[in-house]
């Protein structure tokens, strides 16, 4: 499935919702901007429908300063006013209290995932911005760690858990399998065909046959895409957490597992995981 039919999977599956996501908390950046330099950026958070943004930028004579946005998103839209600050405590300083130092217009955002959207500044024109990730690389090493997968659709609510610790090598369309200590659960990044893009988990039972696929993307701890059952054609809404880091460091409220099994591949899960990348059926 081309990564384009994949969004839109997405997007269809949640038709019916009040919202089908929400923006990403944490920093964001204008992805045009991103050149390893100091330059602007965004805090971005959303809690119920309130929207908080703080922007940290430069006046025109160089001096550092910021701005806060506070609005309520809907359709995954957001304007509001976008208010300058001064004054406030600085670094050894005795108690002060910032003030407001006037409106410098709307801004206005229009998020397209959970992760990536569009920013319209004020004296701008609108500009790609993205939920910024420097610690993880599309590479294998960063899918070792808890992870929680959770579905809804017409199959109800599925969720599974999966501990992947062990990277069994690349597939003919990934860059590493990354399964469970008992081989049952396997995920990759791939890199070619359909799906290059995309992270493909594959979960089978111990004879070996496919009980469920999972494809989605994600940006640091959260991922957004679709599950689907073996033997049918209809897939399920997913949404993606990262339980700990892969040294093991909870990303949230989760166990600490006091030792490190070894990992036996089942052969099946490297057939399913190749066939499904390559087009295969399900069943």
């Amino acid at each position: 499935m081309h990564s384009k039919k994949l969004m839109a999977v997405v997007l269809l599956s949640g038709a019916g919702l009040a919202q089908a996501f929400a923006p990403q908390a944490g920093t964001w950046v204008v992805s045009s901007e991103l050149d390893g330099k100091p330059g602007r950026g965004l805090a971005i958070d959303v809690q119920n429908d309130t929207f908080v943004m703080q922007m940290y930028a430069y006046e025109s004579s160089g001096q550092p300063t910021f701005y806060l946005a506070t609005g309520k998103i809907a359709n995954d839209q957001v304007a509001a006013p976008l208010i300058r600050y001064t004054g406030g405590r600085y670094l050894g300083s005795g108690p002060l209290s910032g003030k407001e130092a006037g409106n410098v217009g709307t801004v206005r955002f229009r998020f397209t995932s959970g992760a990536t959207g569009y920013i319209t500044l004020p004296g701008e024109s609108e500009k790609a911005i993205s939920r910024f990730n420097f610690g993880y690389a599309f590479a294998a090493s960063s899918l070792v760690g808890i992870w929680a997968l959770t579905s809804l659709g017409s199959e109800g609510l599925v969720a599974d858990a999966a501990q992947l610790t062990s990277n069994l090598g690349p597939t003919s369309t990934g860059n590493g399998l990354v399964a469970t200590s008992d081989g049952l659960f396997g995920c990759e990044h791939q890199t070619s065909g359909g799906l290059a893009g995309n992270v493909l988990c594959i979960k089978i039972n111990a004879q070996g046959q496919l009980q469920r696929s999972y494809v989605f993307a994600y940006s640091v701890n959260e991922g957004e895409g679709y599950s689907q059952r073996s033997g049918t054609g209809t897939q399920q809404l997913l949404s993606v957490r990262r339980l700990t880091t892969p040294q093991g460091v909870g990303t949230g409220l989760v166990y600490k597992s006091d030792e490190q099994q070894s990992v036996v591949e089942h052969p099946a899960l490297r057939f399913h995981m190749e066939n499904i990348a390559t087009g295969g059926s399900l069943n």
